[in-house]
């Protein structure tokens, strides 16, 4: 598993997305605005992805499933996608717990 570090298509923003290692995206975040930020995300999703009270679980009005992953002081750190199933978002954050600690980081931003 390893995050991906790269920017919106006019370079204004950063993100991070958790992928998973057959390349489907499990967690991806909101926009930063440098590369430090970004990074600092990735820390935080490392420190508290092994916390479950840090996962928030919803179902959305049309039925799907998705969950974020907050911070300590409650803000969103990264979004999963939609789930037909709960028992499909329950091992989303499985894997997110289990792995985002060690994954690795691969940076594909373009430097300005």
């Amino acid at each position: 598993m390893k995050f991906e570090i790269f920017q919106s298509e006019n370079n204004e923003k950063y993100y991070f997305r958790l992928k998973a290692k057959n390349g489907q995206i499990i967690l991806s975040s909101q926009g930063y605005s440098n590369k430090s930020g970004v990074k600092n995300g990735i820390e935080s999703v490392k420190k508290n992805a092994t916390n479950d009270d840090c996962f928030d679980r919803k179902e959305a009005a049309n039925g799907k499933f998705h969950f974020n992953l907050l911070a300590m002081n409650k803000q969103i750190i990264g979004s999963s996608q939609m789930y037909a199933a709960k028992s499909g978002m329950e091992k989303g954050v499985e894997s997110v717990k289990t792995n985002a600690p060690e994954a690795t980081i691969e940076d594909l931003s373009v430097e300005g």
